[in-house]
């Protein structure tokens, strides 16, 4: 199997002193309804009770899925009423936007910018649909200036907080001197519907939250803007260096992940394979993208991983080398705010910062296509 990577040129991404995109602030964002396992199974069996499923032979998923907690834009009765597709789409409008604002002013405010200093936005999300975009909404809640940038990005699924960022970076590089706000958003709990009696909706029952997250990006010149100069940190956290990205799609592998657009909202398409899929093929499309910047695994000192779910989390582990529960921060999110689809390892990735990162990691997840994308960050 040939696995040349969609990539950029070892030259291009080469981590050159000075010559890299800067990742200097990172904020998540939730919503205020907590969803407690124990509590969503307990509805989930009243829901599904005589409905021509069983439901009994699905509640272990509940129990083995790796979540204690998630957070959610509505409250839990929510779930329980048929909703239509054109009010789950506008609650993901209005929702999303009050986290992207909270995750904005919060990651400005650690970097010690202003909104004026902000020169494009990049939006990535997939668990809705808003033309104008979130990002024109957005700028006519905060003060951005009229002249900024916008890109949405829709459809890459889990897979979007790692490409979206390795977008952003690359919009960042293009233009010297150039900050660029990263925001996703996902609204995955949106997307359970109660008259959906498959069990990839029930799957998802037990693993999905909602999130948002900002990241603002400084490439490596120092014109004169607002805000002063870049790339800096006005806190203790680390500056990190975003060199080397790529991806890789597999062929035929459409069914593995995705949506089914119903007309009442999005139907979750999940495989039972996602684990042995990582287990068989992961490893060698890795080796490839490191190999192409001159790396191999030996050269890694640590992975910042989607974690989709308790099972991918050990395939995960396996395939890096790892010993069970060794990915100790993605199995922490996993378990406290469940899967956010794109956010998630975003959530990883402001805990693994946090903790201080020295070093060389890979940054990964898996999304539809069935696509893996990589981007290497310098701490």
């Amino acid at each position: 199997m040939d696995f040349q990577l969609a990539r950029d040129t070892r030259a291009e991404n080469a981590p050159a002193t000075g010559k890299a995109v800067a990742l200097t602030a990172l904020a998540t964002a939730v919503p205020p309804h907590i969803l407690r396992q124990a509590d969503v199974v307990t509805r989930v069996r009243s829901l599904f009770a005589g409905r021509q499923i069983n439901i009994d032979r699905l509640l272990p998923a509940f129990a083995n899925a790796g979540v204690e907690t998630r957070r959610s834009c509505v409250p839990i009765e929510w779930y329980l009423e048929p909703s239509d597709w054109k009010t789950r789409n506008q609650l993901f409008i209005d929702n999303a936007l009050d986290l992207f604002e909270d995750a904005t002013l919060r990651c400005l405010d650690q970097a010690g910018l202003p909104l004026e200093a902000v020169d494009a936005i990049v939006t990535v999300s997939t668990t809705g649909i808003a033309v104008p975009s979130l990002d024109a909404r957005l700028m006519d809640r905060l003060a951005f200036r009229r002249d900024v940038n916008r890109l949405p990005v829709f459809g890459l699924g889990c897979v979007g907080g790692v490409i979206g960022l390795s977008r952003a970076a690359a919009l960042a590089k293009s233009r010297p001197g150039t900050r660029v706000l990263c925001l996703v958003a996902e609204l995955c709990a949106l997307t359970f519907r109660a008259n959906d009696r498959s069990k990839s909706n029930v799957i998802a029952t037990a693993l999905f939250g909602d999130g948002a997250a900002a990241l603002l990006l400084e490439s490596p010149a120092n014109p004169a803007k607002p805000g002063g100069s870049i790339p800096t940190a006005s806190n203790a956290l680390p500056v990190l260096q975003l060199t080397a990205s790529g991806e890789y799609t597999w062929p035929a592998s459409l069914d593995v992940m995705g949506w089914d657009v119903e007309n009442d909202g999005l139907g979750v398409v999940f495989s039972r394979d996602i684990p042995a899929l990582v287990l068989d093929r992961l490893g060698p499309v890795l080796d490839s993208f490191l190999a192409d910047q001159g790396l191999s695994r030996s050269d890694i000192d640590g992975y910042v991983c989607h974690p989709g779910g308790a099972k991918v989390i050990s395939a995960l582990e396996a395939v890096f080398g790892l010993e069970d529960g060794n990915l100790t921060e993605a199995r922490g999110v996993l378990r406290d705010f469940g899967n956010m689809s794109a956010v998630t390892v975003l959530f990883v990735l402001e805990r693994m910062r946090a903790a201080g990162m020295k070093g060389r990691y890979v940054m990964t997840a898996l999304g539809p296509g069935f696509t893996a994308g990589f981007q290497i960050l310098e701490a």
